[in-house]
């Protein structure tokens, strides 16, 4: 009976040791590679907003603006909103919006020129079915059958030419189309009201992102 309970023990001991000395290892890679992850999402974020908007001289990271909302109790990170300056005139507005798609969460950076039409935009993220939705990435660019380089959301809403709209969805994936547009229109409206009404729940400054809770429905 001794001799179990000491064999208990030591398994008990060895166990414990094991768990200590692993929960010790993953915090270590975590401190690791905390840091290369945050630069390298840096870089991705600054590369995107090179390219959705007009040249700038400003950091629009630094002084982005990012819209909260609140639910059960936790707040939510609805939008963040950068602003492009060349010198001390604005040049554009980037945005940062999601929606649901048909594989999950679709979320863009989408550009405005001075005048709120759309210059670019960019798919950060996406799970959309490969060769189909992820065609979102380029399908809506200049040159493209969907093309919404020009529009301006705030005199009529994008949607896709079956729902009566003025833009193509991309060919077997109206969902991820809808979804697309959909953040784009939300983007839009946050773009204004940021600009317009200077929102309260905007906080400046906020460069770091949560994680996303979906507001806006693909259908």
């Amino acid at each position: 009976m001794k001799k179990l309970e000491s064999s208990l023990k030591n398994m008990l001991l060895v166990l414990t040791a094991v768990t200590g000395v692993s929960v010790a290892l993953l915090a270590y890679v975590n401190e690791l590679t905390k840091e290369p992850i945050a630069q390298a999402n840096a870089k991705t974020l600054n590369e995107a907003l090179k390219s959705v908007v007009p040249a700038f001289t400003n950091n629009p990271v630094a002084e982005c603006d990012t819209i909260f909302s609140e639910k059960d109790g936790k707040k939510i990170v609805d939008f963040i909103i950068y602003p492009a300056k060349n010198g001390e005139k604005t040049v554009g507005t980037a945005v940062e919006a999601k929606s649901m798609g048909f594989g999950g969460e679709l979320k863009i950076l989408v550009g405005f020129d001075a005048d709120g039409k759309i210059y670019n935009y960019s798919l950060l993220a996406h799970a959309e079915t490969p060769g189909l939705g992820s065609k979102a990435a380029d399908w809506f660019k200049e040159g493209n059958k969907g093309s919404i380089k020009g529009l301006n959301p705030g005199e009529k809403q994008l949607a896709v030419s079956k729902d009566g709209g003025q833009v193509d969805a991309i060919t077997a994936s109206t969902i991820t189309s809808r979804a697309f547009l959909n953040a784009v229109n939300a983007a839009y409206s946050a773009y204004k009201g940021n600009t317009k009404n200077g929102d309260t729940n905007a906080t400046t400054g906020a460069t770091q992102h949560v994680e996303y809770t979906d507001s806006v429905s693909a259908n």
